[in-house]
């Protein structure tokens, strides 16, 4: 399989201040661990993303959120909400962001690639149509998701996939009445944000398009794996993606200090191939991952490693 691997220099500069978990170190020991690795890092394919536009941000977000964003950067706010600390740099950054998961949709669908990874900061899962929100600014997920419907004709059905030990609020909600967008979560419960219940599953036309699997606090790896497993059967039974995103938090790993759950890399790496069998049976193997959390520096880049070398078998 051939991967990409979309990276900026502008997600480094993001700048959350001294003892924010959503540190700039979280980019770079994710590039160190895969540049480290000087034949491992060759055989990616190598992108850089521009910005993404006004517009394609507006496929998911209002046009309130994104002029409320630009003008928080033209005054010099610091923050956007109370865990969403901001600087001069991230705008731009956040621009790059979803222009990156952007980049990732294009190489996949021509070909470039048979799958891609967006070692993204700022992070996107929290961010709602109206608002940003835990650590998030713009749902990279979702403007991508929305890119890949408008640019490609044969993109109808998306699935995505968030492994993030918090819930993706922001982008259930964006897609909660969407029957053409399949949301499914795994994450621990209850936790940040407090939302991710089963009975949490669509509304109007998209009844039954979104899953929810909330774990225990300290649930067993292989009963979690076990689990996600299952529920991506029962997915795939359902409906058949023509592309499949993952919000691929690594927040729920043994060591992480924001979470409770129990992964370890192998069981990454698991999860990764049961999301890539599915792809390969169902849309040519198109799948475009893009990270959210992670926040054990000594664990993080050799992770998130071992999810790409996953995709690249």
């Amino acid at each position: 399989m051939r991967t990409a691997i979309v990276y900026h220099p502008s997600y480094e500069k993001h700048d959350t201040g001294p003892g924010h978990p959503e540190t700039p170190e979280r980019y770079r020991v994710v590039m160190d661990a895969l540049q480290g690795d000087g034949d491992f890092w060759k055989g990616l394919v190598q992108i850089t993303p521009e910005k993404a536009s006004q517009g394609f941000v507006q496929a998911a977000h209002t046009k309130e959120h994104f002029k409320r964003v630009e003008g928080a950067f033209a005054n010099g706010l610091n923050r956007l909400d109370a865990d969403t600390v901001i600087s001069m740099q991230s705008f731009d950054a956040s621009l790059f962001a979803a222009g990156g998961a952007i980049a990732a949709v294009d190489a996949v669908m021509q070909r470039a690639a048979d799958n891609a990874f967006v070692a993204v900061r700022p992070p996107g899962h929290h961010a709602t149509a109206e608002n940003a929100m835990g650590f998030c600014i713009f749902n990279n997920v979702a403007v991508a998701a929305r890119y890949a419907q408008n640019k490609y004709k044969e993109i109808e059905r998306v699935a995505i996939i968030d492994w993030d030990v918090h819930h993706g609020n922001g982008t259930q909600g964006i897609f909660y009445s969407d029957p053409s967008v399949f949301f499914f979560s795994m994450h621990q419960y209850p936790w940040y944000p407090g939302t991710g219940s089963r009975g949490e599953s669509g509304q109007g036309k998209g009844l039954g398009t979104t899953m929810n699997v909330p774990m225990r606090a300290y649930t067993l790896a292989r009963v979690q794996k076990s689990t996600f497993e299952t529920a991506i059967e029962e997915i795939a039974a359902k409906m058949t993606p023509d592309i499949i995103f993952i919000s691929a938090g690594f927040d729920a790993h043994l060591t992480d200090p924001l979470g409770q759950l129990q992964l370890e890399d192998p069981d990454y790496r698991s999860m990764t191939r049961t999301v890539m069998d599915w792809a390969n049976e169902s849309c040519g193997g198109r799948v475009v991952s893009c990270l959210e959390g992670g926040y054990n520096l000594k664990t993080l880049g050799e992770t998130v490693k071992s999810h790409i070398i996953e995709l690249s078998t």
